[in-house]
């Protein structure tokens, strides 16, 4: 099973991401599992959403402990959680900046990967500048690093379950997918 786990601030889009992640890999034939906790439910707060990924059943309904990847929507959540925590040791953690990922190894174990979700969020429109919308963005990098769906599968589901500007999430998909940065390239 390929379990990930992500972290935002509500409002970012968290479990949305989540859920189109499911989605795409459900197209693909796996069995699929996607879901939010929450703490304090307010915009800003942190939050964490999980995805599950097999090709047998899911039958275990639980969070995720031992990810094989992590997604960081806001870089800052790496200086003051441990986002790492549990990572596989072959685990990919894959953060929201403009910063190279070895700018991170100092707060993350594991392998690092960088894209600037923010940035391709604003020029697709996605939110506004001040509060831009990463979410499709942000798995565009997933989708490269890790490889679990293929691009065309991920922008078929931004298509679909993108609440609004369909073309503009599927466009921020792609240009994350060719954007992102890992460590040591």
């Amino acid at each position: 099973m390929i379990e990930i786990r992500f972290h935002g601030r509500g409002g970012q889009g968290a479990v949305t991401a989540a859920t189109i992640l499911a989605e795409a890999a459900f197209r693909e034939g796996n069995d699929v599992q996607a879901f939010p906790y929450f703490g304090v439910e307010r915009r800003g707060a942190p939050v964490t959403a999980y995805t599950k990924i097999d090709k047998k059943p899911i039958r275990v309904k639980s969070a995720i402990y031992e990810p094989d990847y992590v997604v960081v929507l806001a870089a800052q959540l790496v200086e003051s959680i441990d986002v790492a925590e549990g990572l596989k040791p072959d685990g990919i953690v894959i953060i929201n900046s403009n910063k190279p990922p070895e700018t991170f190894k100092k707060f993350v174990k594991g392998k690092i990967a960088t894209v600037d979700a923010t940035e391709i969020a604003i020029n697709n429109r996605l939110g506004t500048r001040t509060a831009p919308i990463v979410n499709t963005a942000i798995i565009g990098g997933l989708a490269k690093v890790s490889g679990i769906v293929t691009i065309e599968s991920l922008v078929a589901a931004i298509k679909e379950r993108s609440p609004a500007k369909k073309e503009e999430n599927a466009k921020a998909g792609q240009d994350a997918f060719d954007a992102v940065q890992m460590e040591g390239e």
